[in-house]
């Protein structure tokens, strides 16, 4: 991806998140100056497999495990500083040097306790499957112009004020959901100055820091978290999440320009799956559904609750690819299907007596649709020690042709199984 004119490289979800972007950012970190995080918060969860070891980062930029690497969290993540550092001592523990190469956005917005405890005790949350971590609240409270940023941090008269107004909202909240927990200022207060004592050494102008890098020439990853059908705007609304994931939240979640965006490279599962409700048209039935789910271990790195699976869905990539505007795309988990006689790929829906090829922003229309499947042979081979297209049986070269010819995006990676090096590059 990197090259002499590619130096800034985009890396999105193209499907319901999960699609495997953590292995993709490590695999381009390689290559990069900086890895920079630009927006969710704890709720994600990218795993990293260097074979003898797994990884699971969840605010910390994948490119950490790759010495020399500078890493940055933007002003578009909704930060929760108690779990920063879980993650930051936990990958010292594992002998990963982080000091002088983490940086986080000034600007980025506290997730606090009491956005937790609204999160956990929201009827309307649990409805809408969310994590329970206290994103949405955070992000409600970020675009209502009134939440907690790091810089805050460095006043603590004002720290006080927002800190005050926000436990008497969130205890009004709660006495509304009918809980009887409650927010308490002096403990949201020290628990905030205990943190950010280790937090302010970090606080920089991220965005100034990343186009001093680009003004050098150096190679920048921008990652994502969840995945383009779980965009606030452009996703399966209200079945979303609080953030833009798309590859325009980038630029606004990094500050920097969108013109100096030089490639988008779109992460997809060989199949579909989606953790929680919503629409999610190809759903496979049962038993087909738990076997692929028991292969492809689809288990949430964050939550631990079971995905649901379904057949690739051509309809909701390329729908992907125009809003993102990729580039290229990878291909995760292609080794899952190595056991199955037939594959199915949706290449349209049928609803309302039409055969419709665009994805609908009506999630109504989406209970109505029936799938138009097409179906291909499977190739029933381990595809795990694969490392050149040349190396895949031939039905599985078959499939991904076919792929990429319905999401009309070339794809430059696959990926064969869960470690670093288990990846073919085009």
């Amino acid at each position: 991806m990197f090259t002499q004119t590619n130096r800034t490289v985009v890396v999105v979800g193209a499907q319901w998140g999960d699609e495997g972007k953590g292995k993709l950012v490590d695999v381009l970190a390689e290559r990069a100056d900086w890895v920079v995080r630009y927006q969710g918060g704890a709720n994600a969860g990218h795993t990293v497999d260097l074979g003898d070891h797994s990884f699971v980062l969840h605010q910390i930029p994948s490119g950490i495990l790759h010495g020399g690497v500078r890493c940055a969290i933007g002003n578009g993540v909704v930060l929760d500083p108690e779990k920063l550092f879980t993650e930051i001592d936990e990958l010292v523990a594992d002998g990963i040097d982080v000091e002088g190469r983490l940086y986080v956005s000034d600007r980025a917005h506290l997730v606090l306790p009491y956005h937790k405890l609204i999160d956990g005790e929201s009827a309307h949350s649990q409805s809408l499957g969310t994590t329970g971590r206290g994103i949405g609240p955070a992000y409600e409270d970020k675009v209502a112009r009134r939440g907690v940023r790091v810089l805050d941090l460095r006043n603590r008269d004002r720290l006080r004020e927002l800190v005050s107004r926000g436990v008497e909202r969130a205890n009004a909240q709660l006495i509304g959901f009918g809980s009887a927990k409650r927010a308490d200022v002096e403990e949201t207060l020290d628990e905030l100055c205990r943190l950010g004592e280790r937090l302010l050494p970090l606080a920089e102008d991220v965005g100034l820091m990343v186009y001093r890098a680009q003004k050098t020439g150096a190679a920048v990853l921008l990652e994502g978290a969840q995945g383009s059908l779980l965009d606030v705007d452009h996703g399966t609304y209200p079945f979303v999440t609080s953030s833009s994931t798309t590859s325009g939240g980038a630029s606004i979640g990094v500050g920097i320009a969108p013109t100096s965006i030089d490639a988008v490279l779109g992460v997809v599962k060989a199949y579909t799956t989606r953790v929680g409700t919503g629409p999610l048209p190809t759903e496979m039935d049962e038993p087909m559904e738990e076997r692929v789910r028991a292969l492809g271990n689809e288990y949430g790195a964050t939550t631990g609750r079971a995905r649901r699976c379904g057949w690739f869905d051509a309809v909701v990539v390329r729908y992907a690819t125009r809003i993102n505007g990729l580039t290229d795309v990878a291909v995760t988990k292609l080794d899952v299907l190595d056991t199955l006689d037939r594959i199915a790929i949706c290449t349209g829906y049928e609803y309302d007596g039409d055969l419709h090829t665009e994805f609908p922003g009506d999630i109504t229309a989406l209970d109505r649709v029936v799938p138009r499947y097409e179906w291909m042979e499977g190739w029933q081979r381990s595809t795990s020690e694969a490392r050149q297209m040349s190396e895949l049986p031939d039905q599985a070269r078959k499939y991904l042709d076919r792929l990429q010819e319905l999401i009309e995006t070339r794809i430059s990676y696959v990926s064969v199984g869960t470690r670093r090096d288990q990846i073919i590059g085009l």
